[in-house]
């Protein structure tokens, strides 16, 4: 495992140039290239459009008219519109060879950060690009300090929160990787909170202004993989009525994270592979390819290394995840944390169900602290969940949470439960025995780690 903490080179300005005319986009990748963009070529709206779905640009450059209405600017104008309302801040520069101050005006009131008349000066039109590109990495790196700064406190509420001394690597590894474009392999066991360190790490990127598509990987048939995460076009099988995009096409621009890495099937995880390593991918049915662009974050509470060395996990797809692996500890071992995090449960949950709580009682606390907590986190965001709607009083007590039943479990007969219970008490205690770890508890109890997750969304475990 490499770890490519330190920041790069800032990459160049990237320029999305749209002309129905080929010669005027080769003139203008000529100027621009050599003083330092990469440039982009588009010859009509829709081809614009696409780009846009499926790229990051620091600016846009676009023709006002195209080959339906040579004079008017109508098109443009409405390309504008359009752009704006999916890409508020994002500068468009707009160009026509029958420049008069009305058209220049109405470009102007639908948002078009500046115009540029054709033929155009070189002069002028480097400079209004630089100002531009310029003006939107700053906005963009003030939204990057702005949220590095809600870290650990996000919209006025804890949010990563993490405190005890065995979470101080994890932050000072999130907030150093944060900003890169490298792929992160997040392991720990079931609950500790990966999606949230997911979460924190698209925040802090690049490309926190984008979207972060979620996956949870072992909640996916088999028969389905492959078109939920590449998209399928109609007809491509019995139920594919129409197109479909699928969740790198959603994420491009932006972030990726798959839940539950380990649970891919093992012939689909060359597909994935040729996608990280290419950025390109057909839908299935499709022969046409796409480029994606999206940050990859993954997890998995599975050992990924034993499970390569047994063949069941390609070796050559972990070491493309796993640039940088962020090692989560359980809640056992991260006890200081505890008492905050169950105050900041405790307070959105009072919110939701607008109930008065003022505080968890003494004893409370201390049965809290003693609990090893085999669900991590998660069990415990449940159990102050519970506890709200069980409390009768204006704080939290012992027996609002509902931990005296875990630990007595073992002295429950079957006669008193139901099936139901029985299942989630077998579930419950096959992953106490494992350390949290699913494949392990999965194994024990004879299913599959897919069987086992479903049992677990349905328990709420």
């Amino acid at each position: 495992m490499t770890e490519s903490a330190q920041p790069g080179p800032t990459p160049r300005p990237r320029l999305l140039l749209a002309d129905d005319q080929p010669f005027i986009l080769e003139a203008l990748s000529l100027l621009l290239r050599p003083e330092g963009f990469q440039t982009e070529s588009a010859r009509s709206p829709a081809a614009v459009l696409a780009c846009l779905q499926h790229g990051d640009y620091d600016a846009v450059l676009i023709d006002l008219n195209y080959t339906r209405d040579t004079t008017s600017g109508a098109e443009g104008l409405h390309l504008l519109e359009t752009i704006r309302q999916s890409h508020e801040r994002l500068p468009v520069i707009v160009m026509t060879a029958y420049a008069n101050v009305d058209l220049a005006v109405d470009a102007m009131r639908r948002g078009a950060n500046d115009f540029i008349q054709k033929p155009w000066d070189n002069a002028r039109l480097l400079a209004v690009i630089r100002a531009q590109t310029d003006l939107y990495r700053a906005w963009r790196r003030t939204l990057l300090l702005e949220a590095e700064n809600r870290m650990l406190r996000r919209d006025g509420e804890p949010d990563f929160i993490a405190t005890a001394p065995a979470m101080q690597p994890v932050l000072e590894l999130v907030r150093r990787i944060a900003p890169s474009d490298a792929s992160v392999l997040i392991t720990g066991e079931h609950g500790t909170g990966k999606e949230v360190v997911a979460q924190t790490l698209h925040r802090l990127s690049r490309r926190a202004g984008q979207t972060l598509v979620a996956v949870n990987t072992g909640a996916l048939p088999e028969g389905t993989f492959e078109s939920e995460l590449f998209g399928h076009v109609r007809g491509a099988f019995t139920d594919a009525k129409a197109d479909r995009i699928g969740r790198f096409e959603l994420a491009s621009g932006g972030t990726l994270f798959l839940d539950e890495i380990a649970n891919i099937p093992l012939r689909q995880q060359a597909k994935l592979l040729r996608v990280l390593e290419t950025g390109e991918m057909e839908r299935v049915g499709s022969s046409t390819t796409r480029r994606v662009d999206v940050r990859m974050l993954s997890a998995t509470n599975a050992d990924l290394r034993a499970e390569a060395a047994a063949g069941t996990f390609r070796a050559d797809l972990l070491f493309r995840l796993n640039t940088i692996e962020v090692r989560l500890p359980p809640l056992r071992d991260r006890r200081e944390d505890i008492p905050v995090l169950a105050a900041h449960f405790l307070a959105r949950y009072a919110a939701r169900y607008r109930r008065v709580l003022h505080g968890i009682a003494p004893a409370a606390l201390q049965q809290m602290l003693r609990y090893s907590w085999p669900g991590n986190v998660r069990e415990l965001d449940h159990t102050l969940e519970r506890a709200v709607l069980m409390s009768s009083g204006e704080e939290v007590v012992a027996g609002d949470l509902g931990l005296h039943a875990a630990a007595q479990d073992r002295t429950t007969t079957l006669d008193d439960l139901s099936l139901e219970a029985v299942e989630a008490m077998l579930v419950r205690k096959a992953l106490a025995r494992a350390g949290g770890n699913v494949s392990q508890a999965a194994e024990a109890l004879g299913l599959s780690r897919g069987a086992l997750y479903r049992r677990m969304e349905k328990h709420e475990i």
